[in-house]
């Protein structure tokens, strides 16, 4: 089992980056409005842009966990993603949660969201054992 969970998770991880991350610039991303709604103050591009942007950033996360010498940089980009994804819980509460029951009830957005719990946990697990295997193989 040990041997094939790894292989699992990095093929998993590509699946969901990839997948959700190509919707968006089509235009067919579940996630659109709230995305549009997180990002309308950001500088340089329109919102619909920095949707793009982060569906093609998505696209290139999900490839780097398919191998080892690329995981640290799917490491890197999905933590500096995560923090743009866990915006909307305190920006936009009002979509986040259910009224009047911050931080206990979150709708189906704010569940979509933070199960991404589980996305970051297994990146660590991923990268946690890609890295100690460098090391170990180094020396």
């Amino acid at each position: 089992m040990d041997q094939l969970s790894t292989p699992l998770i990095k093929v998993s991880l590509f699946i969901i980056f990839f997948w959700f991350g190509a919707l968006k610039p089509l235009g067919i991303s579940a996630a659109e409005s709230l995305v549009l709604d997180t990002v309308y103050w950001m500088p340089f591009l329109s919102p619909r842009q920095w949707l793009n942007v982060i569906g093609y950033w998505e696209i290139i996360i999900g490839v780097c966990f398919l191998f080892n010498k690329t995981i640290k940089y799917a490491l890197i980009l999905l933590f500096l993603q995560m923090a743009g994804t866990f915006m909307p819980l305190f920006i936009l509460p009002n979509i986040t949660f259910q009224k009047g029951m911050i931080p206990y009830a979150p709708t189906l957005e704010g569940q979509y969201i933070i199960k991404n719990i589980i996305i970051i946990s297994a990146a660590m697990v991923i990268g946690g054992r890609t890295l100690r295997k460098k090391r170990n193989t180094a020396t």
